[in-house]
């Protein structure tokens, strides 16, 4: 079975200290709601990156291309919960000028994996033929393969009344590895972002409210061009550091 969902949106990203995440989040809750698929702590959240031997899809991040994408598996909750038929999500992950779109279908993890890393077709739900041969045709023709695993827990809170399709991310412990990509695999992970910064998000429709950019003023937020997945490549020593990598304060693994 698939579920094929697909959405554009707008997204602002903006390194904040996690000292300061309770400040920001009391602001958050008078305005916002909870996501209901998270708890007191929030969630996890973990992806596994493909590309290709030279790295193009983290070539086209750095270099910003008008267009470009990039193809991850994702799962919401515990990694070391995960077995075959754990619902995971292919997703592929593009930008279109300023606008970010994204497509994903839900499999079982085995089924997954049988067409990004098997790279056959698998049994699908009518009308998600599409988006899987898509998929398909970009890890066989592009040759993609596994190269980052990025893991981190995640607040998420959505907008209410005139807000709704408004969502802010407060992703913590930004975590990555470069081997044994199997989500519930015994491996270490790194911290790839120093344990004490957090990532923010702002993600709106159409356009981020004036109160959340006031907000962010006020808070002496600065937005940055940070990928969780470029910043897991360059950790990792794949390629040398960019101008966006955010540097190390310290080496931690958890």
């Amino acid at each position: 079975m698939t579920s094929l969902h697909s959405f554009n949106r707008y997204e602002i990203k903006y390194l904040m200290p996690s000292d300061r995440v309770p400040e920001l989040r009391r602001e958050l809750v008078a305005r916002m709601d909870a996501d209901s698929h998270g708890g007191d702590g929030g969630y996890g959240v973990w992806s596994t990156y493909y590309d290709t031997r030279d790295l193009r899809f983290y070539w086209e991040k750095i270099e910003g291309l008008k267009f470009r994408r990039k193809l991850r598996l994702r799962h919401y909750g515990d990694r070391n919960d995960v077995t075959d038929d754990t619902t995971v999500h292919v997703e592929i992950k593009q930008r279109v000028n300023r606008v970010t779109q994204k497509r994903r279908a839900a499999l079982p993890y085995h089924l997954a994996r049988d067409l990004c890393d098997g790279r056959r077709m698998v049994d699908h739900e009518p009308g998600r033929t599409a988006f899987l041969e898509e998929v398909l045709e970009l890890v066989s023709v592009l040759d993609l393969r596994p190269v980052a695993m990025t893991g981190y827990q995640r607040e998420a809170y959505v907008g209410r009344d005139a807000d709704v399709g408004l969502r802010v991310t407060l992703d913590h412990r930004v975590r990555g590895r470069d081997r044994d990509f199997h989500f519930a695999a015994e491996a270490e992970n790194r911290l790839i972002v120093p344990a004490r910064l957090s990532v923010v998000e702002f993600k709106a429709d159409e356009r981020v409210p004036y109160w959340l950019t006031d907000l962010a003023a006020r808070m002496n937020l600065s937005i940055v061009r940070v990928s969780k997945y470029c910043q897991s490549v360059e950790a990792f020593g794949r390629v040398p550091r960019s101008i966006f990598h955010i540097p190390d304060s310290e080496t931690v693994e958890v």
